[in-house]
């Protein structure tokens, strides 16, 4: 083999989340990773519907490649379609441009230090040395990563910028590239697709179509393919995103810090030993990316933005700027053919609760139940609704089970059993709950809004929890939310800490 050189340092990932859970004695499910830099959740997008077509044709190449999706990536970036150019994402782009510009011998110069260490990985395996002495291409990342500035264009050409967060920043350079200037775009980011691995090139025909002819024949799968051709029929609104990273700057002000200005998903926090900073986090199952002179981490939501706040603040010895996270909280992720539902529970929280699964009536029915548990509940869904909510309500309920069983782990200590009443309006309902660890569901609604009796009962088998109700009236809507606004009042009771005994004669449940 040749020989690399000297300086070349390969390209160092992360531990697993599974490795890192192993070492911390954690389950893999409540490691956080804010050292991706990708959003929370994938998008809605990301469906097995859509990538169906494609699984039932993957013994087949895509014969003709992918012009449907040039097509759209092209619309998407303002050009043609002779102007793009595919990769496995834009790391695979990065290793392009630097073997079609340069080579043994050659220059390559990297525009603002520190930044994405690829840039100089793909120019020792192009052969050539970092430099800026009469370099033969020039990379520069804008923003930049790790800093999230967002710096001036440099004048050197031909210039390859990476803009792998440009929907963040709202700011491009593709209008360059008849001026010798490359644009390199991901999926990875803003689409939520990190996974699938598909990444663009914008360059000036002449350009594109040289980096094709070097470019490994259909670079991409056909199943990420698809994936990147719904994303696109429904492009990603990144300003909640922003709007969060503008939340996590303020806040992360009031700990005393001075995070620097960013144009991405992430923020930059200057710290005086990051490496202590870092360790006292991770020992908390929270992941952040730990630098010579600070910390970099990703928004991903309120809720897990919220306990690196509250780690950051305990790490520190300063006071929190958030409300504490309540105790025995768990996280759970449920995925199937048809769904996708994503919860994080506390058992001892404060009825804070956001649940969107898109099933309207039990969106409402499920955060009556956690509203009157006095539980912490976050719960997000993707599902099939176009065939009707059967498949999401039924998921929703049994991910809820599944993490309630996991928060209450061996179930030493709780009061065990549960009873309710609650009148409203013209509806009565009456439940009793024992979370002695059989599951049993008896639940007896006269009127029926479609889905709530299987609801319970679903919650009831995954839960492992044995739950009888009883709901009465004249309004089947009323009916169905009594049922389970007495649900969670008798979870309420039973999941509440007594002592430390096992609550029940058999010594175990």
């Amino acid at each position: 083999m040749r020989t690399l050189p000297a300086a070349f340092a390969a390209y160092k990932w992360a531990p697993s989340t599974k490795e890192l859970a192993l070492g911390l004695g954690l389950d893999p499910v409540d490691i956080v990773r804010f050292d991706g830099n990708v959003p929370a959740w994938p998008a809605a997008s990301a469906r097995p519907a859509n990538v169906a077509a494609a699984l039932a044709r993957v013994n087949e190449y895509a014969h003709g490649g992918y012009p449907e999706l040039l097509g759209a990536i092209a619309d998407y970036a303002g050009v043609e379609s002779e102007n793009i150019v595919l990769g496995a994402g834009a790391d695979d782009l990065i290793l392009l441009c630097a073997r079609a510009f340069a080579g043994p011998g050659d220059q390559v110069a990297i525009a603002e230090e520190p930044t994405y260490p690829l840039y100089a990985i793909a120019a020792g395996l192009a052969g050539a040395d970092v430099g800026s002495d009469d370099p033969v291409v020039t990379f520069c990342c804008r923003p930049n990563n790790p800093t999230g500035t967002l710096g001036p264009l440099p004048d050197a050409r031909p210039l390859v910028v990476d803009e792998a967060y440009w929907e963040y920043a709202g700011d491009t350079t593709a209008g360059l590239i008849d001026e010798g200037v490359v644009v390199l775009r991901t999926f990875s980011k803003a689409f939520g697709l990190a996974g699938a691995r598909v990444g663009y090139a914008v360059a000036d025909a002449d350009t594109a179509a040289e980096l094709n002819r070097r470019q490994a024949p259909l670079a991409v799968s056909t199943t990420s393919a698809a994936l990147a051709l719904a994303g696109l029929a429904d492009p990603p609104d990144v300003t909640e995103q922003v709007a969060e990273r503008d939340r996590m700057t303020r806040a992360l002000s009031a700990l005393g810090l001075e995070p620097l200005p960013s144009r991405t998903n992430f923020l930059f926090v200057p710290l005086d030993d990051p490496e202590q900073v870092g360790e006292a986090l991770l020992r908390r199952g929270l992941v952040v990316r730990v630098f010579p002179n600070g910390i970099r981490f990703n928004v991903r939501d309120r809720e897990d933005d919220d306990l690196l706040l509250e780690g950051l603040a305990q790490t520190l010895d300063r006071p929190a700027p958030v409300a504490p996270a309540g105790a025995r909280t768990t996280r759970a992720l449920r995925a199937t053919a048809e769904t996708r539902i994503r919860v994080r529970l506390s058992l001892d929280g404060a009825s804070r609760v956001r649940i969107a699964t898109g099933a309207g009536l039990y969106d409402h029915l499920f955060e009556q139940l956690a509203f009157h548990a006095g539980f912490d509940l976050v719960l997000e869904a993707v599902g099939d609704l176009e065939t009707g909510p059967h498949h999401t309500v039924e998921d929703t309920a049994l991910a809820l089970g599944e993490a309630l069983d996991r928060a209450l782990g061996d179930r030493r200590g709780i009061a065990r059993y549960g009873d309710a009443v609650v009148p409203m309006d013209d509806a009565l309902a009456r439940a009793s709950i024992d979370l002695g660890g059989r599951a049993w569901a008896d639940v007896r609604l006269e009127r029926e809004p479609g889905l709530a009796q299987h609801a319970l009962q679903s919650l009831a088998q995954a839960g492992r929890l044995a739950l009888h109700v009883e709901s009465s009236g004249r309004d089947e809507h009323h009916v169905g939310e009594a049922a389970f606004k007495a649900v969670g009042r008798a979870l309420r009771t039973a999941v509440r800490a007594e002592d430390a005994g096992i609550p029940s004669t058999k010594g175990v449940l």
